[in-house]
């Protein structure tokens, strides 16, 4: 049981610690892949290594991992609200053009980052050209074009 509870407990605080550390950081990964990849990788590392864990203690810490993701996603399938609570919701970074300068400070995205994703997937060198550029929830920015 101990196995399970830690498990558990390294779940919700890396959780809460990629929370604290933003979109940004996950590029375009959920929160939910990156930690379970992470948590399932030392997990793994550590039976293999023969140290304080064995191959069933890493097995019963991986089903356990997997488990909880499954609880969290219908968690926020069922329960209103949960999903952007959980995941947080999409931020409008520009709008019209415009920069909104109070979101992109509260979500630590610059300018040269929403410039460099207008770029990539749009062809858009000028701020003026983008109708919104909006934060998504995996942390890729999405171009509007004012054409579109």
């Amino acid at each position: 049981m101990d196995m399970i509870v830690r498990a558990v407990a390294i779940y919700l605080v890396l959780l809460v610690v990629f929370k604290i550390a933003g979109r940004r950081t996950l590029l375009q990964m959920t929160s939910f892949d990156l930690i379970l990849l992470l948590i399932i990788s030392e997990a793994t590392q550590q039976a293999l290594l023969g140290n304080d864990f064995s191959i069933t203690g890493a097995a019963l810490t991986i089903i356990t991992l997997v488990v909880v993701d499954m609880i969290f996603s219908m968690i926020k399938k069922y329960i209103s609200g949960a999903e952007s609570m959980i995941d947080g919701s999409p931020v409008i970074l520009v709008e019209n053009g415009e920069l909104l300068q109070k979101k992109m400070q509260l979500a630590d995205i610059s300018c040269d980052d929403i410039m460099a994703s207008a770029r990539n997937n749009q062809g858009v060198y000028k701020i003026s050209d983008i109708k919104f550029a909006i934060l998504e929830r995996n942390g890729h920015i999405s171009i509007i074009t004012k054409e579109s």
